[in-house]
């Protein structure tokens, strides 16, 4: 259902094939056959992996039922995030959400066995496996699991770190979401004074009135310092959380477990970061342009992604941003437009904005044979289109790995932006197409570098920031100006003198919920951002053999590590020629932008 005035009014999504409602007897009778078939699987196994008495076929088949009671596990879980993120103050959903929370977390203590076992076998046994035909399909995540094992600790501890995770960093995020989901923001608008929602808030920063781009955003980040207490006692925790786990492990570096998780060498990452830094320039210059066509000496942070002044506000009906992502989608791959119809169709896609609901956009994905779920907030800007098109990206991406197994599934997170920046430059490719008006080509122009600053060069500064305050955790607690400090510093360092900061945005970091869930997830935006500008490059060069070699890669799913795949398109990601070649790109862009003035 959409709204007749083209809102996305009533459009949110059917969670009904997970299970009928928060109520479903099917829930609790999943959470019991889950630890039920964790203990038989421990029974069975449990001894005899590291003492190798199971055959390639015999581990093979132990793999195969491990995967099987992971998804049955995890489908409550699963079900009840999405009910508390569509709702962050329904108290059945996150009874629900920490009822199961405490399930999962008790199932992974069973079976926290298997993967120890694996990893202490003495290397020829390990090498004998990861060689075996039988295991074939196991084999990466077999080598992938093995690189863990300088950082796993004895069963007994491992089991209480995850009950502990239950109370503590579990505890945290969920705090987190519950405040930050409860938080109004009082924005004066045409006189009169409304209570906005997050994405309502956001969308504003869009719009073309400069004094309500200030407003909006003042009143947004007042409200986040008002909670200063609580959020900095949240970050502070999951700082020290996170630090004391590091030192257990013997993890050198605070993101030395998300490299891992994302299967790429800490060098190929320091490379990337390196480039972006040097380039930092490059997007500068784009902010003095922006300023020159906003007719202002300078920027200020609320305008950074304000409009041009001479180009026509649009506001776009969902009925047209639907229409919009299916033509650019077909115009690449029919392919592409068949699984967005599904996304579109199928009561995948919970749009609507409605206070309560989780802040920001995702793509939700469970198993290989479950549809991804999609959460967004479409208030009809331009910039809700190309979300759109990212996220229902990142469902496609998870749609062409359904063929992986469950091991073998999820993308490393600096691939699993591939597919979504991709879908935007499809969307953002056909709109400049099908206009003739320079104005308005001018004004897609400035969006594509609006989308690139805070994909690339903004989530870069968050990195700096967010490996900063895991430093400055260290030594000790931080106050919240501690934090303020070290988030101003991140954000002089990019923006040089080329935007003013207010300053109430010294609570940027606050609202950032990546800093929660998801430790230096930032890097892999900049990542996927230069591998994107790199895949879009060839494809336009090479459209007819390209479009198969990249589903191809999005096939892949997490079954080969990303430099491997990249280097079949001839990338190679240890190079820092590769990402300044990324980076020229965008200086190119900044170059027509200058022309187009």
């Amino acid at each position: 259902m959409i709204g007749g005035d083209g809102s996305a009014n009533g459009l949110h999504w059917d969670l009904t094939r997970l299970y009928a409602g928060p109520d479903d007897p099917r829930l609790e009778e999943d959470l019991r056959a889950a630890r039920e078939r964790a203990l038989r699987f421990a029974s069975r196994y449990r001894g005899r992996v590291a003492a190798g008495e199971l055959d390639a076929p015999a581990l093979r088949d132990a793999l195969v039922e491990l995967e099987a009671l992971q998804e049955i596990s995890a489908r409550p879980g699963f079900y009840a995030s999405l009910l508390a993120a569509a709702d962050t103050q329904s108290a059945t959903a996150l009874d629900l959400e920490e009822r199961t929370t405490e399930a999962q977390a008790e199932i992974r203590t069973v079976l926290v066995f298997f993967d120890l076992e694996l990893t202490t076998l003495a290397d020829e046994r390990f090498a004998a496996y990861v060689a075996h035909p039988a295991l074939a399909p196991y084999a990466h995540h077999l080598g992938t699991l093995r690189r863990y094992k300088p950082h796993l600790l004895s069963e007994a501890e491992e089991r209480a770190l995850t009950r502990k995770d239950v109370s503590g960093r579990a505890a945290f995020m969920q705090l987190y979401d519950e405040l930050t989901g409860s938080l109004r923001f009082p924005v004066v608008i045409d006189g009169e004074t409304r209570e906005l929602s997050d994405g309502e808030v956001m969308a504003l920063l869009h719009a073309p009135d400069a004094g309500l781009r200030q407003s909006a955003f003042e009143a947004y980040l007042e409200r986040y310092a008002a909670e200063r207490l609580p959020l900095t006692a949240i970050f502070n925790t999951l700082l020290l959380d996170h630090r004391i786990e590091c030192d257990l492990r013997a993890y050198a570096d605070p993101a030395d477990p998300t490299h891992l998780a994302n299967d790429v060498d800490a060098d190929v990452v320091t490379v990337m970061m390196d480039a972006v830094g040097r380039h930092y320039e490059v997007i500068r210059e784009f902010l003095r342009l922006k300023a020159r066509l906003l007719g202002v000496p300078k920027l200020g942070i609320a305008d950074v992604y304000a409009p041009p002044i001479d180009a026509p506000e649009t506001r776009i009906a969902y009925p047209e941003a639907r229409a919009i992502v299916l033509d650019a989608f077909a115009a690449f791959t029919p392919r592409f437009a068949e699984l967005a119809r599904e996304f579109l169709d199928g009561g995948w896609i919970d749009a609507e904005v409605r206070p309560g609901k989780r802040h920001g956009a995702f793509c939700a994905a469970l198993a290989p044979h479950q549809h991804p779920y999609v959460l967004m907030s479409y208030t009809g800007t331009a910039r809700d289109v190309a979300t759109l098109a990212h996220e229902i990206g990142h469902g496609i991406h998870d749609m062409l790995a359904a063929r992986q197994t469950l091991l073998n599934y999820e993308p490393p997170l600096v691939l699993a932006e591939t597919a979504s920046v991709f879908a935007e430059m499809l969307v953002t490719t056909h709109l400049v197409a099908r206009t003739s008006d320079r104005a308005v080509r001018r004004r897609l122009l400035v969006e594509t570098l609006d989308e690139i600053y805070g994909t690339l060069f903004r989530q870069h500064a968050l990195t700096r920031f967010e490996l900063a305050a895991h430093a400055a955790r260290r030594k000790r607690r931080l106050a919240s100006d501690d934090i303020c400090a070290v988030w101003e510093q991140a954000q002089r360092e990019l923006f040089g003198d080329t935007v003013e900061l207010m300053p109430a945005y010294r609570f940027g970091w606050a609202y950032i919920p990546h800093f929660i869930h998801s430790r230096f997830y930032c890097y892999a935006y900049a990542f996927g951002e230069l591998l994107t500008l790199a895949l879009f490059d060839r494809y336009r060069q090479e459209p007819a053999t390209f479009v198969p070699a990249y589903l191809e890669l999005l096939a892949s799913g997490g079954s080969t590590d990303p430099a491997s795949l990249l280097a079949r398109f001839g990338f190679d990601i240890r190079s820092p020629a590769f990402w300044d070649r990324g980076c020229a790109t965008v200086a190119r862009m900044v170059e027509e932008l200058r022309a187009a003035m």
